[in-house]
């Protein structure tokens, strides 16, 4: 574990902060956030000098899908939003060494199609690789401009919703 602990160490020491360049949202609701091909651009490189590579391992993802029906000028429309959880396992494996270690990242997406389960793995190894190099995101993480008590509730769920659970 000597040589790939050298490793982590170099990239840490050359990647220390990655800014929140990305707006998300519109508004009131709007924040920023660190892309994922702004993490994988900044520690690709670094990486590469210090000799390490990932490689996915395994996923576990939960999946939810809710449905209902909404009124409009046009008649009424179903429509729908999938949630999936994923949990990712990676292999961090220095090339030289061959010393491993197994690191892993959580994600959640959302879409009204087929996009969720690739926004939750996106955003997983994101993370893994965020938390593994020690990775500061922007600004410090436990300090908001808003508290989330001044945050709008959103509204109800329409009449007509219903939950399935998919696993």
């Amino acid at each position: 574990m000597k040589e790939i602990t050298k490793a982590i160490l170099q990239v840490m020491e050359a990647v220390k902060n990655v800014e929140k360049q990305m707006t998300v949202g519109t508004g009131q609701s709007s924040y920023k956030a660190v892309s994922d091909s702004l993490v994988r651009n900044t520690i690709r490189p670094e990486m590469v000098k210090a000799g390490l590579v990932v490689i996915p391992v395994s996923i576990d993802p939960k999946a939810t899908t809710e449905r209902w029906t909404e009124n409009s000028q046009y008649g009424e429309k179903t429509r729908q939003q999938i949630f999936t959880e994923a949990i990712c396992k990676y292999k961090l494996i220095h090339s030289e060494s061959g010393e491993s270690l197994e690191i892993s990242g959580y994600g959640h997406g959302v879409d009204s199609q087929d996009k969720s389960a690739g926004k939750a793995t996106t955003y997983a190894l994101k993370n893994a690789l965020l938390d593994t190099f020690l990775i500061t995101k922007g600004e410090s993480e436990d300090t908001d401009a808003v508290h989330s008590d001044d945050m709008p509730v959103p509204k109800n769920k329409p009449k007509g919703f219903v939950k399935e659970l998919n696993f």
